[in-house]
């Protein structure tokens, strides 16, 4: 794979113009596409992105919000255009968030017996529930040490990996889903997480679930083994609506639905 340039994740020393050209080149929208977006002219966005005009704070959040810059880049945008971080990063465990906090905890609660988790932009967990830690069974204590992340945890040859019995299949989805992410966040963080992970050995026995399994599934599932029985699951992800917070902005929770009867029947006897 080749990966296109990007801005580390501390703030950047360019000028705001550079910084949104290359945001606007890696969404492939025109100047004239953007200026239309943004109710402005396609003139002062050229005129912007060559730093011959300072645009407004104002200005910046719009063009950033069409460009769908996160949240963090949003912040690296204003300080390089001479202008406050609007967007503050509050620790989860800070009280401030307790109701953020306290929620996240009550839904994947509540979806027990089925897994959910919730991670941040670097796939590190910040939240499980019982669900996933059965299926942590077994997994050695070195990759259960904090912070526990899902991409080592699902993708090491020590994890969960040996136990997916689509392997192939399920590891292409999550390098894929990571490719998108270095895309949108541009984080050499992420980006070496990628490298990390990507060059894992994978298993010689991965078997072909289109051949070997005659259920219809409606997405692709995660096939995985659990004390003698093949489990499976299909994932869902979500995300807050318009956060105002860096934190609450990389917080995406993840939810495992059972993709087959045996599967329901079997957590629920499990976990009841």
């Amino acid at each position: 794979m080749t990966m296109l340039p990007f801005a580390a994740d501390t703030p950047s020393d360019q000028g705001v113009g550079p910084l949104l050209r290359a945001w606007r080149e890696q969404r492939g929208i025109s100047q004239l596409e953007l200026a239309l977006r943004a109710d402005s002219s396609a003139r002062h966005v050229s005129f912007v992105e060559t730093g011959r005009s300072r645009p407004s704070e104002e200005m910046v959040l719009r063009l950033a919000e069409h460009l769908d810059v996160p949240v963090r880049e949003r912040n690296a945008l204003l300080l390089a255009a001479g202008y406050a971080p609007r967007f503050g990063q509050t620790p989860l465990d800070d009280p401030a968030l307790d109701v953020v906090r306290e929620g996240i905890e009550r839904l994947i609660q509540g979806y027990e017996p089925c897994p959910a988790l919730v991670f941040d932009a670097s796939y590190h967990v910040v939240a499980a529930n019982r669900g996933i830690m059965m299926l942590l069974d077994g997994v050695p204590e070195s990759l259960l040490r904090p912070p526990l992340n899902t991409m080592r945890l699902t993708l090491h040859p020590e994890g969960l990996a040996p136990r997916i019995r689509n392997l192939r299949q399920w590891r292409g989805h999550l390098l894929e889903q990571m490719r998108r992410q270095i895309a949108l966040r541009r984080s050499e963080t992420l980006r070496e997480l990628y490298e990390e992970v990507a060059a894992y050995p994978v298993p010689e026995a991965d078997d072909d679930p289109a051949e070997t399994d005659p259920v219809p599934y409606f997405a692709l599932p995660m096939r995985i083994e659990h004390e003698g029985r093949t489990l499976s699951f299909v994932s869902s992800t979500a995300t807050f609506n318009t956060p105002m917070d860096v934190t609450v902005a990389e917080l995406a929770i993840e939810t495992f639905l059972p993709a087959d009867p045996a599967t329901v029947k079997y957590l629920h006897s499990l976990l009841p």
